[in-house]
C-alpha cells in the first residue's frame, strides 16, 4: 500500500510544473498536481494559493528532490552550459524583460494606454552577482 503525499516543489504556473512532473514521471516516479486548474483559470490567483503545487508518494520524496536539484536554475546556453557574465565571471543569471531603450519604452506605453500586450520588448541577461546586463 502507498504512503501519503508529501509537497516537493511549488511553482507559480502550471506550465512550470508541467515541465517538471513531466521530467519526475520519465523517471518512474507518480506526480500528482494541486491548483492547475483554478491557476490556469485565474492565473492571478497563484500567489494566494501558493503556487501550482507538486506532490509525490513519501516513498519517492528523496529520488524525486535529487532528480529536481539537478536541474539548473540559471540560464544555459544552446548547448546547455551555464552562461557566464562577462563583468564578473558569475553563472548566477536570468533572461530579463526591459523597456530601457526607445523602441520598448514606446511599445510599453503604447499597450498600456491600448489596454493590450506590448508590441515589442527588449530581452537581455542580468547578473544575479554584479547586476550586469547583457
Amino acid at each position: 500500500m502507498r504512503q501519503s503525499l508529501i509537497e516537493i516543489a511549488n511553482y507559480q504556473y502550471s506550465s512550470e510544473a508541467y515541465l517538471f512532473k513531466g521530467k519526475l514521471e520519465s523517471e518512474g516516479i507518480e506526480v500528482f498536481l494541486q491548483n492547475e486548474n483554478t491557476i490556469n483559470t485565474d492565473p492571478i490567483l497563484s500567489n494566494a494559493l501558493g503556487g501550482v503545487k507538486i506532490f509525490v508518494y513519501s516513498e519517492d520524496v528523496l529520488k524525486a528532490r535529487h532528480i529536481l536539484d539537478a536541474i539548473p536554475e540559471y540560464s544555459l546556453d544552446d548547448k546547455g552550459e551555464l552562461l557566464s557574465c562577462p563583468n564578473c565571471g558569475s553563472q548566477k543569471m536570468n533572461m530579463t524583460t526591459t523597456i530601457k531603450d526607445f523602441k520598448s519604452f514606446f511599445a510599453f506605453i503604447y499597450g498600456l494606454l491600448t489596454l493590450s500586450m506590448p508590441l515589442f520588448s527588449k530581452q537581455k541577461y542580468k547578473c544575479e552577482s554584479c547586476n550586469f546586463e547583457f
